[in-house]
């Protein structure tokens, strides 16, 4: 989360003085952020160190992107209150939770950090996200199928958008969404007489799931622009 007060606020608070003597040291050139001297009470970010002589105030947190498999049969939630919950799996200490979600009876790539600022920039609907699926469905994939599944269907009394779709064997489709209705694919599916047997998210952004296997996890860098 972008720290939004100023740089007075935070001195104020760490060093326990008054508004008035932050301001002076902040004039005098005693703060220092991330090394360099400064002199103007500006706005800084949690990734910024902030240093008064030789003493932190502000340790610069440095931002963390995890790719993770999720398996089948996990909630993507960080409730402990609620059964099969993801914290109970995820093998690792960090403070980190999920961008955006996939259900229960879904499995494949989440991406975990500790960085909210992209939460918004992955999610909203201007930013165009790509996310991509491996689908596995119960009866033969027709052209029919195909051509309505990418033209858009009427789901939650909304139209999907229209994208891009391909059928991969006899059973079986890969299909690349730029939105995020609720179980929107397996609601697509039902509206045409299908059902999903095993939907699998393959790739969000840039971030591909690669070999990665249920419970398996990988360090990637920051996907979005």
């Amino acid at each position: 989360m972008t720290f939004r007060n100023k740089l007075q606020y935070l001195i104020v608070k760490k060093l326990k003085i008054s508004n008035k003597l932050a301001i002076k040291l902040i004039e005098n050139g005693e703060i220092k952020i991330n090394g360099k001297i400064c002199t103007n009470n500006i706005i800084i970010e949690e990734t910024d160190e902030v240093r008064f002589q030789n003493e932190i105030i502000q340790i610069a947190k440095k931002y963390i992107y995890i790719a993770f498999y999720k398996p089948k049969g996990i909630e993507t939630t960080l409730n402990e209150n609620i059964k099969d919950n993801l914290k109970e799996i995820i093998p690792f200490k960090n403070e980190v939770f999920p961008i955006g979600r996939l259900d229960k009876e879904s499995e494949g790539l989440l991406i975990l950090t500790n960085n909210g600022k992209i939460f918004d920039k992955t999610l909203r609907k201007e930013n165009a996200v790509e996310k991509e699926y491996l689908v596995e469905v119960d009866k033969e994939i027709t052209d029919e199928f195909l051509e309505k599944m990418g033209s858009g269907i009427e789901i939650l009394k909304i139209k999907t958008l229209a994208c891009f779709i391909e059928k991969t064997n006899t059973f079986e489709f890969r299909i690349v969404l730029k939105q995020g209705m609720n179980r929107q694919i397996r609601r697509m599916c039902y509206k045409l007489g299908y059902e999903v047997f095993t939907l699998i998210r393959t790739r969000i952004g840039s971030i591909q799931l690669e070999t990665l296997k249920p419970l398996e996890y990988r360090s990637v860098d920051y996907f979005i622009n």
